[in-house]
């Protein structure tokens, strides 16, 4: 069970753009970039939140694709223009850290952000888990 999980918590991204706001626009990108880097969809969840009581302006999404390889998880906030992103890949028959990594790096692209702070965990040691 050894993988390549990514966080990104980007900031000073666009609230205006479609990607922050609209949940069809953002579940297009995300399987847009998972399909480009050989990954496999099997189940998606994406839900636009509602506005807080005396909230102006949008809402943030949050989104999820269940993948063959794992998931990739996706949280806008427009009101504070940041995005954190969530990958983590399997690597038990392949290693798939290249297209985590791709994946990752798609996204960023999309979304522009002023600043990233990115982690990377190795997760399942050399042996795996047992």
């Amino acid at each position: 069970m050894q993988g390549l999980h990514l966080t990104a918590d980007l900031r000073g991204c666009a609230a205006e753009q479609p990607l922050m706001t609209d949940p069809q626009a953002l579940r297009t990108a995300c399987l847009g970039a998972v399909l480009a880097q050989g990954l496999t969809p099997v189940g998606e969840l994406f839900h636009r939140f509602e506005p807080l009581p005396g909230q102006a302006g949008p809402t943030g999404i949050t989104g999820v694709l269940l993948l063959a390889e794992s998931h990739l998880a996706v949280h806008t906030w427009p009101e504070l223009g940041g995005v954190t992103l969530d990958v983590y890949v399997c690597n038990l028959g392949a290693d798939n850290s290249d297209r985590a990594e791709g994946l990752l790096k798609a996204l960023q692209a999309l979304f522009g952000p002023s600043a990233c702070e990115l982690h990377r965990l190795h997760r399942g040691g050399a042996g795996g888990l047992p």
